[in-house]
């Protein structure tokens, strides 16, 4: 499947209507994004079930602050509507195609059981 260009009114409905969403946030101007950009575009093509989008930083600046982006390109993968992975620079084409089985295989129940550990520890 090839990736989305995805921009901030989009963003919400991508996030909740999707199991896997993937995000790639990159500029024009940037050397390693236009290196990452075909390999993220490979990986895309051998996941049908997962959504790569891609978001232009200069374009939706509302995005990166959103996600306190600093540096770019940086991956920001969710699963179940959740933020589960979130890493600046490039992946080599093995780790994302890792991360994406990952991804699959993460046990949602346990990260949400995780998740209301942490708030419970932080609100003591």
């Amino acid at each position: 499947m090839a990736t989305l260009d995805l921009t901030e009114p989009e963003f919400a409905g991508v996030i909740e209507n999707n199991k896997i969403v993937i995000l790639d946030f990159w500029a024009e101007w940037c050397g390693p994004c236009k290196a990452y950009g075909p390999v993220y575009e490979r990986v895309s093509n051998e996941f049908d079930d997962v959504i790569f989008a891609k978001i232009n930083t200069e374009e939706e600046p509302q995005l990166g602050r959103m996600f306190n982006i600093r540096s770019i390109p940086t991956t920001i993968a969710f699963k179940e509507q959740i933020g589960v992975f979130m890493q600046p620079g490039a992946l080599p084409e093995d780790a994302l195609r890792d991360l994406v089985v990952m991804l699959k295989d993460l046990d949602m129940d346990e990260v949400r059981q995780e998740m209301e550990s942490m708030k419970a520890e932080d609100s003591e």
